[in-house]
């Protein structure tokens, strides 16, 4: 049996830009065995399988699949499926937006999907997190030595490094400069000699308040001991985490802030990813997350009946 899948480049509106992200916008008939055999065939970060529900024609179960096993939740794949399903026309763009729903392992996602003139625009999506920030962190000389900077490029003044949980902890750790983030390698023995593993953070969130697009209000960047030392891998998974973070300092007035986080550059598949936060001061928080995707590929996966 043929099932027709899409590659499409998410967070982005230009190719080669983003993170790749195949659908099958049709996977009804796979069984977990058969999505998890596509997904390490295909070898891209995320593969999404879409189900249909005879009775709703906005409704979506949506199971999401690494080349490792299954993912219960992912921010990408629910850009890249609403911009699938409005492409591939298995949503009809008759308004300006269009609402749907996609079912993950965690639950029900409302998703908001803007269009103009029949094309897909805006992919925005909600989610309700709750975090636990903890102010102890290891020592500024441990973490310039783990991470290759010197300590006058390390922000005190507004922010401070934190860790922090959304049910994956990460370090938190900003910086003063674009040009720290980009430079930044990670180093494992300094790490592993460091206070850091006592923390349970595997993966460290380093930022900046500058980027350079005019579009971005933060570049942001992944590291850690399983991150390759010249990678820069998709930062959506720990955007939450940094709603949060953000939430935590006393300056971060009460309301509604919306901003723009970039990751890379366009040497490094650059993501630009809109975000807004309602900050009640709650342990709750509510963020909305947007971005565009664009079509790479299309083709057909060719199984035996």
């Amino acid at each position: 049996m043929n099932y027709q899948y899409y590659i499409a480049d998410v967070f982005t509106n230009q190719i080669f830009n983003g993170a790749q992200i195949a659908v099958l916008p049709k996977a009804d008939g796979l069984n977990a065995e058969k999505m998890a055999k596509i997904a390490k065939e295909l070898n891209l970060s995320e593969t999404v399988f879409l189900f249909h529900k005879a009775d709703n024609a906005k409704y979506r179960r949506m199971r999401i699949f690494s080349p490792l096993g299954e993912i219960n939740f992912a921010g990408h794949p629910i850009i890249a499926a609403a911009y699938v399903l409005a492409i591939s026309g298995d949503v009809a763009l008759t308004e300006p937006l269009t609402k749907l729903e996609f079912e993950q392992n965690i639950g029900v996602i409302q998703v908001n999907l803007s269009s103009e003139d029949g094309q897909p625009g805006l992919v925005q999506f909600s989610r309700g997190v709750d975090s636990i920030v903890d102010r102890f962190s290891p020592s500024d000389d441990e973490i310039c030595s783990f991470l290759g900077l010197q300590l006058a490029e390390l922000d005190h003044k507004k922010y401070s490094p934190r860790l922090v949980s959304c049910g994956f902890p990460y370090l938190v750790v900003p910086v003063w400069n674009y040009e720290s983030v980009r430079k930044a390698r990670f180093n494992y023995a300094a790490w592993a000699q460091s206070a850091a593993p006592q923390t349970a953070a595997q993966e460290i969130l380093l930022f900046c308040p500058k980027s350079s697009s005019p579009e971005a209000d933060f570049n942001a960047r992944l590291l850690g001991p399983n991150i390759g030392i010249h990678a820069d891998p998709p930062v959506g998974s720990a955007l939450p985490a940094f709603c949060c973070y953000l939430c935590s300092f006393e300056h971060t007035q009460k309301g509604t802030h919306t901003f723009a986080v970039e990751r890379g550059d366009q040497s490094t598949r650059r993501s630009l990813i809109q975000l807004e936060m309602d900050n009640k001061g709650l342990e709750n928080l509510t963020i909305r997350v947007g971005g565009q995707a664009v079509l790479f590929a299309e083709g057909k996966i060719m199984l035996p009946d």
